[in-house]
């Protein structure tokens, strides 16, 4: 990834949550300063393991009472997979592109818009510098939008309204990372999937004990033996969090472990360097950005 992208992401990162470094100030000379350095990094990098501990799939979620915007966004979705497009938005975040701005226009009654519901602390797929929106649905939304030749109007809220905000006819349509799921049927109807993603555990560099795992069900496995005294963090309202927690739809058991929600991603990877988690359970593109992206600044 590049330079330039993780400082773009570290600037988002910044804006919910500065990060804290272990001890707060330089090991006296006496100490050592070599050893204290190497603590210090220890505590302050995290990786993710790569290993997929769910599987499901990405979609828009629509107004139910506009099967026409339905529709067309299935069309549009399903021609920027058949002429490049999507690859190309991909390759902004995931390769050597450049990530493109999106600019919302202000939400105006009087206006052929299309009102986009998100939560922008989600990247790759959502997030902010200054007041432009970065991201691959963000990208795609500004595509849409002149595909159906209106303005884009972006609303920016906590996750797990977005679906409710459609539901109420607030919105249109959320693009969110939304994985689709029985029970957010009740607010939206799903587009075509677009994105394959998954869970991903996230821990300190210095945690070995998953160093012998080679599948999910030995990552669960010592997951499941933890007792409430282990802390895991979770976005809310997302499927990291009912795995954690557990739930009958999806078939996940949940853990005894205490489970910690936060409102993005970020703030959760942030605690666990701070001390005050053990793990961390979020979608695998954004632990992969989110960790390369504090890892760099260390």
């Amino acid at each position: 990834m590049k330079k330039k992208f993780l400082a773009m992401c570290m600037a988002a990162v910044m804006t919910v949550g500065a990060l804290t470094a272990c001890g707060g100030q330089a090991a006296a000379p006496e100490q050592g300063a070599a050893a204290g350095t190497d603590q210090q990094a220890s505590k302050l990098t995290a990786r993710v393991l790569d290993i997929d501990l769910t599987t499901e799939e990405y979609a828009f979620g629509v107004d139910k009472d506009q099967p026409e915007l339905l529709e067309k966004t299935n069309a549009y979705i399903a021609q920027i997979m058949q002429d490049g497009t999507f690859d190309e938005i991909c390759n902004k975040y995931f390769g050597d592109g450049t990530p493109t701005p999106v600019v919302s226009a202000k939400e105006d009654a009087s206006k052929d818009q299309l009102l986009v519901a998100t939560n922008a602390a989600f990247a790759p797929f959502e997030y902010m510098e200054g007041e432009n929106y970065l991201g691959i649905d963000m990208e795609i939304a500004a595509g849409l939008a002149e595909y159906l030749g209106k303005e884009l109007v972006i609303q920016n809220m906590d996750f797990d309204a977005v679906c409710l905000s459609i539901g109420q006819h607030k919105s249109d349509i959320g693009m969110s990372g939304l994985t689709i799921k029985d029970e957010r049927r009740e607010y939206v109807a799903f587009t075509d999937p677009y994105y394959e993603a998954s869970q991903k555990l996230v821990v300190r560099s210095d945690n070995t004990e998953f160093d012998a795992c080679n599948d999910k069900d030995s990552i669960i496995q010592i997951l499941a033996a933890k007792d409430a005294t282990s802390k895991v963090g979770v976005q809310n309202g997302t499927t990291g969090q009912l795995f954690c927690e557990g739930d009958e739809e999806w078939g996940f058991s949940g853990f005894a472990m205490t489970c910690t929600g936060y409102k993005n991603g970020s703030l959760a990877v942030q605690d666990l360097l701070n001390g005050n988690l053990d793990y961390v359970v979020i979608d695998s593109a954004p632990a992969k950005f989110i960790t390369e992206s504090i890892n760099a600044l260390q």
